[in-house]
């Protein structure tokens, strides 16, 4: 048998619209009740510049070019994490050996500005700071 149209046969129409009255809604709250993430979901990269060794395999592995580390001092480095770069593939995170960079499950990142995209994180690395062009 053929597939069944409904605006044909208005009681099938009604019995349909009846039982989906009580059927539990198809689609999720998003934006209003927080998204739940599945584990291991690539999102927003975070430095922790006191695990950094400077060994830069992060920047090599990196095939967007979206990290640059930096030395500021004996033992410390600064890195600028451009997300309007980044594709999100997690390679500088599998390769940094001392775990100094981490995937976050931060997912809403749109800006008006991509200077707000670069993220400078300083020897903190409590709070990342917006780069400033130029």
């Amino acid at each position: 048998m053929s597939k069944k149209k409904f605006w044909a046969h208005p009681g099938m129409m009604i019995d349909f619209v009846l039982k989906s009255l009580f059927k539990k809604p198809a689609t999720v709250n998003y934006p209003f009740e927080p998204m739940p993430m599945p584990p291991h979901f690539r999102g927003k990269l975070k430095f922790w510049p006191e695990k950094c060794i400077g060994c830069l395999l992060c920047v090599k592995d990196c095939p967007a070019k979206a990290i640059k580390i930096t030395k500021v001092g004996d033992k410390k480095f600064e890195a600028e994490i451009d997300l309007g770069k980044c594709i999100y593939c997690a390679q500088c995170v599998d390769s940094c050996p001392k775990k100094a960079l981490e995937i976050t499950p931060e997912f809403e990142l749109a800006q008006i500005s991509r200077n707000k995209l670069r993220l400078t994180y300083d020897e903190s690395g409590s709070h990342p700071t917006e780069k400033k062009p130029g």
